[in-house]
């Protein structure tokens, strides 16, 4: 006798379950779809493990084909059951490999082999029989466990290896918990098989599953109830690359002053009356808000987005109040439409160039509609490769430091060096500095990037000889961004006590920028002094030149930026001259820029300048090339 007792509770349970679950807005994606098709299976499992226990029990009052037809069908949904749960992990952990054609066809083999296995036994008898004495397990029935194992272990594997980056940790943890129910399950079932509780385990891992990727607070906006930015970028994910789809965005102008002169709750109302307006007035697309008064229409679904009659239907809708509880909220929005068409780029460039998009437009007085196709995507897109090998250099201490000499101006002999940042892609090559420094200072990674900067050239001069190089110092760069930072001389000065050198190889360049702020760049450049560095001024003559300012700090030398220079060379006046002989009269050393030939060279020696710099004498060498060149 089979014990019925836990499996129909298991069942009624799980049927409330998928009557909630189907009643909420879901986005259509690979995830939930696998989970609607893990619950379905699960469903249908339980229903085939009572009829087939049921059956086996009344064995007498059923012809023996109809017995062997239900335990058939049971062992396939069990076998296949098995397969699903691995399934939905493959599809939340999304592993590289299992695009590979290869390993899409071998994860199915143990399945097919085993519902083979299954739908054969009324005449092979493997997994079981059926005679006048009733049901019977053959001799080949403990594949059921051998395969839900494999799946499980197969799961775990997955967690543990691309997981670790793919996913949360609180994420990992529902799978691993979820995946030890299974087996558990398995071990209940494998000891007591007549016992049905092997169902309540799988349950109750569907319920792990779906507290953790399937909680519609993860993916719905609590006040409209539409889906949100979070929600979207799945979407984008699934679908990018894989069929065309086209965007539709529109930001509130001035959310933030507006929600403050409105108030919370009236703007939350409002809102909520947006996204169902529009969820009414676009029934066959996705709705999604994008945060702060911003919201797509994404039409994934090759439909044709009928882009004059969508603006112009939302825009007669604001200019009309938007009735909230106690006022009337009269809002004003700009557009974005988005069509790659076949340019097909990465989600993270959609997403980036979407939100930049949406930025633009959110304030009054922007643009009141941006139309981006896929070229316009291309320069987003290198950005956002470039962000990664930026982000990848500074997280894998990758970031290299290059040196330019500087050579003396009367019999060109070595003298200094420049040091300057530089990162690879993923192929190897050199990302242009102009490319990825600017983006290190928006993004606050440039403080990183300079101290692994000045530590590759404490330990480069820490194991060479400068003297037997012609070195005298090596300048380092200070971006603005960095002279903001208040702990500056404690980690410039840590950086230095690492490797144990005499911070006088140091000069710290510092560029116009940094003057702007004199009482913080004097408190700077005292500070930094302390420790025993000195101060270059960097391209004097590219922005904010003020000699009044400069003669109040401490600088040793002035770089003249190489438009000056080149603008010299072509058009020789007095007022460079000028200008490096009263830098000179204040006790400054000067350094010119940007020499590309020796006509400019002995331009710059003749009207005094000390130090040249440029490709006429070298590029910027790797350390080991800069130490073969100069030995």
């Amino acid at each position: 006798m089979w014990d019925l007792s836990y499996a129909i509770p298991s069942l009624l349970l799980l049927i409330l379950f998928i009557g909630y679950y189907f009643f909420l807005p879901r986005v259509p994606n690979k995830m939930n779809r696998t989970f609607i098709m893990l619950l379905l299976i699960e469903v249908t499992t339980i229903i085939f493990n009572l009829l087939s226990s049921w059956v086996d029990m009344h064995y007498m009052d059923f012809s023996k084909g109809v017995v062997e037809i239900i335990n058939s069908l049971f062992f396939s949904l069990f076998f296949l059951r098995a397969y699903v749960f691995f399934l939905f992990t493959t599809t939340v952990v999304k592993p590289d490999f299992c695009n590979d054609i290869y390993f899409s066809m071998l994860k199915r083999i143990p399945l097919q082999l085993s519902i083979i296995m299954a739908l054969t036994s009324p005449w092979t008898g493997l997994l079981y029989s059926v005679d006048e004495k009733g049901y019977h397990s053959g001799p080949y029935y403990r594949v059921l466990y051998l395969v839900f194992w494999l799946y499980i272990a197969l799961s775990i594997i997955i967690v543990l290896g691309e997981g670790k980056h793919a996913l949360q940790k609180r994420e990992r943890i529902s799978l691993y918990w979820c995946n030890t129910l299974l087996f558990i399950g398995t071990i209940f079932r494998l000891l007591a098989p007549r016992v049905l509780m092997m169902n309540t385990f799988c349950v109750l891992a569907v319920t792990i599953l779906y507290l953790s990727f399937e909680n519609p607070d993860f993916y719905l906006e609590k006040r409209s109830r539409i889906f949100n930015s979070r929600a979207l970028r799945q979407y984008l994910e699934e679908i990018n690359g894989v069929k065309p789809y086209k965007i539709l965005a529109f930001a509130i102008h001035n959310y933030r002053d507006i929600r403050q002169i409105y108030g919370a709750r009236q703007m939350d109302a409002g809102i909520d009356m947006i996204g169902s307006f529009l969820i009414e007035s676009f029934p066959k697309m996705e709705i999604f808000y994008y945060r702060s008064g911003r919201f797509v229409i994404l039409d994934g679904d090759d439909l044709e987005l009928d882009l004059d009659t969508m603006k112009e239907k939302i825009q007669k809708r604001f200019d009309s109040p938007w009735n909230a509880p106690d006022a009337e909220l009269f809002l004003d929005v700009s557009m974005v439409y988005i069509d790659l068409g076949n340019h097909i780029k990465s989600a993270d460039t959609v997403f980036n160039i979407l939100a930049e998009s949406l930025e633009k437009v959110a304030n009054a007085g922007s643009e009141d509609f941006i139309a981006i196709d896929g070229r316009d995507v291309i320069s987003s897109e290198k950005e956002t490769l470039i962000k990664r090998n930026l982000e990848k250099a500074i997280e894998q201490n990758l970031v290299e430091a290059f040196l330019q000499p500087i050579v003396d101006a009367k019999n060109h002999k070595i003298i200094g060096a420049e040091a300057l940042a530089r990162i690879r892609d993923d192929e190897g090559n050199i990302i242009p500095p102009g490319s990825f420094i600017p983006i290190a200072e928006r993004n606050g990674r440039i403080n990183q990037l300079g101290e692994q900067v000045l530590d590759r050239v404490c330990n480069f001069i820490s194991q060479n000889d400068l003297s037997k190089l012609g070195v005298n110092w090596i300048n380092v760069n200070l971006s603005p961004i960095q002279f903001m930072r208040q702990n500056l001389d404690e980690q410039l000065a840590s950086i230095i006590a690492k490797t144990g050198i005499n911070p006088k190889y140091i000069h710290l360049e510092v560029t116009e920028e940094s003057l702007i702020d004199e009482t913080l760049l004097l408190k700077q450049i005292e500070n930094i002094q302390k420790s025993g560095f000195y101060f270059v001024l960097d391209d004097y003559g590219k922005g904010y030149s003020n000699l009044a300012r400069l003669r109040k700090c401490p600088f040793i030398n002035v770089k003249i930026d190489m438009s000056l220079v080149w603008e010299y060379s072509k058009h020789p006046d007095e007022m460079l001259p000028n200008m490096i002989s009263t830098f000179k009269n204040l006790g400054f050393s000067i350094t010119a820029e940007g020499i590309e030939d020796e006509n400019m060279a002995w331009m710059m020696a003749e009207i005094g300048c000390d130090y040249l710099q440029g490709f006429y004498f070298s590029k910027a060498l790797t350390m080991d090339e800069f130490v073969e060149k100069y030995s």
